[in-house]
């Protein structure tokens, strides 16, 4: 470590938990965040600043004026320019730390891509808002003994745990446990606020910091939950499942794509359509769609349209969000008559 990083990370390093050797280690380590929304943006901010040597951040969103509230890497100017979160992020987080080497993907987590975009890092941090998303990584993890961190965080209320697979009870333990519970509600029905997401964040990154730097003696092993508001702790150890279905049966059926829904997403009243395997070229699209849609707005990477009360947002690899219903079936219809079946 030369002398400019030294000085770089020095409050770190005074740190008895990490010092210089876990510092080399963070700097050769790397993390991939799935979502960037607050959880996964404050989660990114943290892990940049301490100096992970590499990270990847997945997302298949874009930032809305919605987002500004409690998404702490985006600015007015990324919900005007309708940028996707993980460019946005990206951006940021190199004039943040150069020396970093930041990679957003803009994509959409599947039993198709998992493989490819999950493998080679050190760390997975979950950055979902939906637990097909966090089933899916739990399958990967445990089919491929990768070590992830489970996150959630809705109205004032949060909860996150490391699994280590083989060591710790998985995600699929919690959830049969009945414990992991309690998040039934959205952003969208009960809102959010930012204290319970960079808490929650901050709670990640700290159990991150300690695997990535050598330190896996100092990980409490434990789920927390919190709620900000009312000022309610809770720490409980939980136990892995002799039943499991995934890391004690090896069912992973989520990673082979047999549970894979449209998924609603969180915040907005949206259904998200699934066609990953057609490219569109956007500006023909545009200039296809002008004449018989209104608002249409397109930049590198998606195109946006309203046909009222339905605002659609189509990216390049296919992908549409369609914003004004939670009904599949009008999305794919309106798939089908304005982009193609």
């Amino acid at each position: 470590m030369d002398d400019t990083l030294k000085e770089k990370y020095s409050r770190q390093i005074l740190f008895a938990g990490i010092g210089a050797l876990g510092q080399q280690r963070l700097l050769a380590s790397s993390a991939v965040i799935v979502g960037c929304g607050a959880i996964g943006a404050a989660a990114a901010n943290l892990l940049v600043r301490a100096g992970v040597g590499r990270l990847r951040i997945i997302d298949r969103d874009f930032v809305e004026p919605s987002n500004l509230q409690r998404q702490t890497l985006f600015d007015e100017s990324d919900a005007r320019d309708a940028l996707p979160k993980a460019v946005a992020a990206e951006r940021k987080l190199r004039s943040i730390n150069s020396t970093v080497h930041v990679e957003g993907r803009v994509a959409d987590l599947s039993p198709n891509n998992v493989v490819e975009l999950l493998s080679g890092f050190d760390l997975i941090l979950d950055g979902t808002d939906n637990f097909e998303s966090r089933f899916l990584v739990n399958d990967f993890a445990v089919k491929f003994s990768h070590p992830w961190i489970y996150t959630a965080g809705v109205g004032s209320y949060g909860l996150t745990m490391v699994i280590r697979p083989g060591v710790t009870a998985c995600l699929a333990c919690l959830v049969e446990s009945g414990l992991g519970q309690g998040l039934e509600e959205t952003c969208d029905t009960i809102g959010v606020i930012g204290p319970i997401v960079n808490l929650i964040a901050s709670l990640e990154v700290a159990e991150a910091l300690k695997i990535l730097s050598g330190q896996d003696v100092s990980l409490h092993g434990r789920l927390i939950s919190c709620d900000v508001w009312t000022g309610h702790l809770q720490s409980l150890r939980i136990p892995r499942t002799p039943q499991c279905r995934a890391c004690a049966k090896q069912d992973f059926s989520y990673l082979e794509g047999a549970a894979q829904p449209h998924i609603t997403m969180c915040g907005r009243d949206s259904v998200q359509i699934h066609e990953r395997t057609r490219v569109l070229d956007l500006a023909s699209l545009r200039t296809r769609l002008s004449p018989t849609v209104s608002d249409v707005r397109h930049n590198d990477f998606l195109l946006r349209f309203r046909i009222p009360p339905y605002e659609m947002t189509v990216f390049s690899d296919g992908r549409a969000i369609l914003k004004g219903t939670t009904d599949p079936a009008v999305a794919r219809s309106l798939y089908a008559r304005y982009i193609g079946a």
